[in-house]
């Protein structure tokens, strides 16, 4: 279906692929896997065309179409998510609004018998006969049912995209290109923004997709439930195993061992000819048989062991100063935006040291919560901050607040306080940002 041919894609000296070839069936849910940096999401941009190789091609039938998406994009606003989900469906609007207009001529016009009017009768003929054949009136149950899937809710569908935040402008992004109903589907990290509900759905709606899919995605746990072909990317080349995740592991590690014992018997092989080929290179007597042994070693095909990224990161949090028992205690406490209201009488305490997960659908207010808890929102009842806390925020639209322009190491200097700035390096070098990396602009790394 999707043919990726001898594909080479060069960064500075090093491959970042060096002739791949792979296809990309009609059935496919290939995961992606592989260490960051390997080329993952690289190689989605290279196949919907986005970024172009230094060699090979990928070969498609014509009329092919590829849905694709990004880690990062930029949002439209000014629409509702409703408008804003239906603008993938040009040709129903289009037909929708001549429609619209022909009904409005007839209802104004009173030339029964003319021509013209017998023309505009048969152009909305022939209008909805192509909408039945694209299934332009199911367009507004299919909307609603995939948005709603991914958490929205119907009073949401009539808000503006600029009220979201980056994760939920994903989430209308994901809607639109699930709607398309392309032949492939390429999507990076799709669940990254959403809850476990969405994911669910997500999942079910993989499975039963009419089309290819490629995904790339750190959650295992979807890999394994959607997923029925593993492509891993290591050091410029790939290994395409036919399963899912979790099998795809197995395999690799029987397929390393294997690899490696047939690599120690040539090896020995190989020391045991050139042994016998030194020994007996001045005798005359032998001169046949060490002429045929260098022949014999000339035409050995060398079994290679690819070279194992084991890369990780590598770091802890620093001892906290030592706080008081109770880390949070919250007394009635409520949120409302107008007149929504998001919760209220919620009563608990943390203590210190406890591992906490806030859970339940979208809109329930863990994120209103914790804004809450942090003092960037103004709520009802109390939240008392227990003695010599001190608190740290990761946002889900974290990235965003980074800017862009700047480098790595620019964006760690400007954060970091105190002893940890003569490490900076070295803390860098924890989370996988080697030397060059770190003069690297925001802008450039992957989500």
């Amino acid at each position: 279906m999707v043919g990726i041919n001898e594909l080479t894609v060069n960064f500075g000296e090093r491959y970042l692929f060096n002739k791949i070839s792979f296809l990309i069936n009609k059935q496919d849910r290939i995961g992606l896997v592989g260490k960051n940096g390997a080329g993952k999401s690289t190689l989605l941009k290279v196949i919907v065309g986005e970024y172009e190789s230094d060699g090979g091609d990928v070969s498609k039938p014509a009329g092919f179409t590829i849905g694709y998406l990004p880690q990062d994009m930029d949002f439209e606003y000014g629409k509702t998510v409703l408008e804003e989900t239906k603008s993938v469906f040009k040709e129903v609007l289009e037909i929708n609004a001549k429609i619209e207009d022909i009904n409005h001529q007839l209802a104004t016009r009173e030339d029964y018998e003319s021509e013209s009017y017998m023309d505009l009768l048969n152009h909305l003929n022939d209008y909805n006969e192509r909408l039945q054949l694209i299934g332009g009136f199911n367009v507004d149950a299919e909307v609603e049912t995939i948005l709603k899937g991914l958490g929205f809710t119907p009073e949401d569908f009539n808000r503006l995209t600029d009220e979201f935040s980056g994760g939920w402008r994903m989430r209308i992004e994901l809607a639109k290109i699930l709607l398309t109903k392309s032949n492939l589907l390429l999507l990076d990290e799709p669940t990254n923004h959403l809850d476990i509900e969405s994911i669910q759905w997500l999942e079910d709606f993989l499975k039963t997709y009419s089309g290819a899919v490629v995904l790339i995605s750190h959650d295992k746990a979807f890999l394994d439930h959607v997923t029925n072909r593993t492509i891993e990317i290591s050091l410029g080349k790939i290994y395409d195993y036919k399963t899912f995740y979790s099998k795809y592991l197995e395999q690799r590690k029987e397929r390393r061992e294997q690899q490696l014992a047939a690599y120690n018997n040539q090896q020995k092989q190989i020391a045991d000819t050139e042994k016998f080929i030194e020994r007996f290179r001045s005798k005359a007597t032998k001169a046949v048989q060490v002429q045929s042994r260098i022949k014999q070693l000339d035409k050995l095909e060398r079994i290679e062991i690819e070279e194992e990224d084991n890369t990780a990161m590598h770091f802890y949090f620093p001892p906290a100063p030592r706080s008081g028992k109770v880390a949070v205690e919250a007394h009635n406490v409520g949120k409302a935006f107008d007149d929504n209201q998001v919760f209220s009488d919620a009563n608990f305490f943390i203590e210190r040291g406890k591992k906490i997960a806030f859970v339940g659908k979208n809109g329930e207010g863990k994120t209103t919560m914790i804004r809450s808890i942090i003092g960037e929102l103004e709520h009802e009842g109390e939240l008392k901050i227990g003695h010599n806390i001190q608190m740290a925020y990761f946002a889900q639209n974290q990235a965003e607040e980074l800017n862009k322009n700047k480098t790595v190491f620019q964006t760690i200097d400007e954060a970091a306080h105190g002893e940890i700035r003569k490490n900076i390096r070295k803390l860098l070098g924890a989370f996988l940002f080697g030397e060059e990396e770190i003069d690297k602009k925001i802008s450039v790394l992957s989500g």
